[in-house]
């Protein structure tokens, strides 16, 4: 504990990394399977001094297939269990990913991501993961993909991750990066009325059936949300097959044209209309801005110093941090777009990933300017001031 500004009130100092295992015991979950791999190794160091204590075990696999199949088996067996790695083990992750999703088997993985490709910078700043987490995976499977704005977020985001896991029955994925993972914060102290754990379709007490009853429960039974009753092993009446192939209601193997086309439109439809609580962090002070400015995770803090700077010097700015990149929440981020002359979006890579989301998602048209950063280190509050203000000067230039 630390006391802010001498003011009495006691505040936690934390790594975003510690945030996110405590938000995860919290949330219930009492498994981890994990390779150590920057900058990831303190939640699984956290987890390993801390899950014991409410009666978890931690184990450290071979490598990273093996810690998120090993996750997948315990949410299987109905126990809340996660894994968390970087960019290089999120690669190896990706069958493993698609078997949760075809399975409908819940899963939370943490990517922290760092400098990249291959081994890339291992202990630099990046945010170059992103297409690979919302599209890597072959075939179609519902998946959902969100990202905390600072540490005390990432703890009540990553209590979240597991309800939507349970909830839609499919892998969610927690976006961090090495600035916030690793970068020490002070964070008002967490409210624990918070913690709210939803299960979703869960089945733990056995089934009443007819005792001639002895066909398979239709564990992937069709219908109108498409999440199905999940019994977990051992309840009775809840026997079904579970394969990575296609499969009918009973979970039984199928290739007919039909089945396929059931099974398919009954996964992709559990996501397609979810909208998190505040799917994006705005701060909107005109409906006529010169600039809105977006970013992502640990962009936050020079967005918005950058931002307050140009306030100083004339230039309307409001700000987004998006939380939920997947689904993407495509209204609420337009409207948003609808109220300023510019939108520049501040990334960690090369290409402009978030931006091609944008353009994919919304109208943002010739609106849109990149500010790309890729040699490792944080963006700084004054890039931002100088980009925001490079920007106005056009704008005037234009009027």
């Amino acid at each position: 504990f630390t006391l802010e500004n001498g003011s009495g009130h006691p505040h936690l100092y934390m790594i975003g990394n510690d945030a996110i295992g405590l938000g995860a015991i919290a949330a219930g979950s009492r498994f981890m399977s994990a390779y150590p791999i920057t900058p990831a190794s303190e939640i699984m160091e956290y987890m390993i001094a801390n899950l014991p204590k409410v009666d978890g075990t931690v184990v450290q696999t071979e490598d990273e297939i093996a810690a998120a199949t090993m996750a997948i088996g315990a949410n299987y067996a109905g126990v809340r269990g996660f894994t968390a790695s970087a960019g290089p083990g999120l690669s190896l992750m990706m069958e493993s990913i698609g078997l949760s999703g075809m399975t409908e088997t819940p899963l939370v993985i943490i990517n922290t991501q760092r400098g990249g490709p291959s081994t890339g910078l291992p202990t630099k700043q990046e945010q170059s993961d992103l297409l690979q987490m919302i599209y890597g995976t072959h075939g179609d499977i519902p998946k959902i993909v969100v990202a905390p704005t600072d540490a005390e977020d990432a703890f009540y985001l990553t209590m979240e991750a597991f309800n939507l896991a349970e909830e839609y029955q499919c892998p969610v994925i927690l976006l961090s990066d090495l600035q916030l993972s690793l970068g020490k914060q002070t964070v008002k102290t967490l409210d624990y009325n918070k913690i709210d754990i939803r299960r979703g379709e869960i089945i733990q007490s056995d089934i009443e059936r007819a005792e001639d009853d002895k066909a398979y429960f239709k564990r992937y039974a069709l219908t109108a949300s498409g999440v199905s009753p999940r019994p977990i092993p051992g309840v009775k009446g809840g026997i079904h097959h579970v394969t990575g192939v296609e499969h009918n209601e009973e979970g039984k193997p199928s290739e007919a044209p039909m089945n396929r086309q059931n099974q398919m439109e009954k996964r992709m439809r559990k996501t397609e209309s979810l909208v998190i609580n505040n799917p994006v962090l705005l701060n909107e002070h005109d409906d006529k801005a010169d600039i809105l400015y977006i970013g992502f995770i640990s962009t936050k803090g020079a967005i918005g110093e950058g931002a307050e700077r140009l306030e100083r010097q004339g230039v309307k700015v409001n700000t987004m941090h998006i939380r939920q990149l997947h689904p993407f929440p495509k209204d609420i981020v337009q409207q948003a777009i609808n109220k300023a002359s510019k939108v520049i979006v501040a990334e960690h890579n090369y290409q402009g990933q978030l931006s091609s989301i944008l353009k994919m998602n919304t109208q943002v048209n010739d609106k849109l300017v990149n500010q790309t950063k890729y040699d490792g280190k944080p963006f700084l509050p004054y890039e931002i001031e100088e980009k925001g203000l490079e920007i106005a000067k056009e704008l005037k230039e234009l009027v």
